[in-house]
């Protein structure tokens, strides 16, 4: 019997040590994983401003082109203008007009709210559901 508790006690000892062993894999595979993906999102956040910036300049340049030959609240006010349905139709292409669901009508699209949050209200059926422990003629109709 004492060979048995010594060999139980050699496992419990090994599965302790395989456990900590997983644990510590996967906490520095998680450990590298986030740090990948923390650099990734580094280099994305920089790549917008520097865009913002970018886009702050030709703003800027575009402006100062149409002052050459217009007053300077003109040249900004188009230069305004034109931001504006570059920002309408970036937004257009960011959201289609057409979503992929079937609107009540059962072939065109569906209604979608200002906000783009989906459809206004759920789909209709076209038909009401039957339930087969209710009679559909109600119970002034027995005799």
């Amino acid at each position: 019997m004492d060979r048995l508790d010594h060999l139980e006690h050699l496992d419990k000892h090994l599965v302790e040590e395989l456990a900590q062993v997983a644990r510590e894999t996967v906490r520095d595979e998680l450990r590298e994983q986030s740090r990948k993906q923390r650099r990734t999102a580094m280099l994305y956040a920089a790549s917008g401003a520097v865009a913002l910036y970018a886009g702050g300049a030709l703003a800027i340049a575009l402006g100062l082109g149409l002052a050459a030959g217009l007053p300077g609240w003109a040249a900004a006010l188009i230069t305004a203008a034109i931001l504006g349905v570059l920002a309408y139709l970036l937004r257009g292409a960011a959201h289609p007009k057409h979503p992929h669901g079937a609107g009540p009508g059962g072939g065109g699209p569906a209604a979608a709210p200002p906000g783009g949050l989906g459809m206004r209200y759920p789909p209709m059926p076209s038909e009401a559901p039957s339930r087969p422990d209710i009679d559909p003629e109600g119970p002034h109709h027995r005799a």
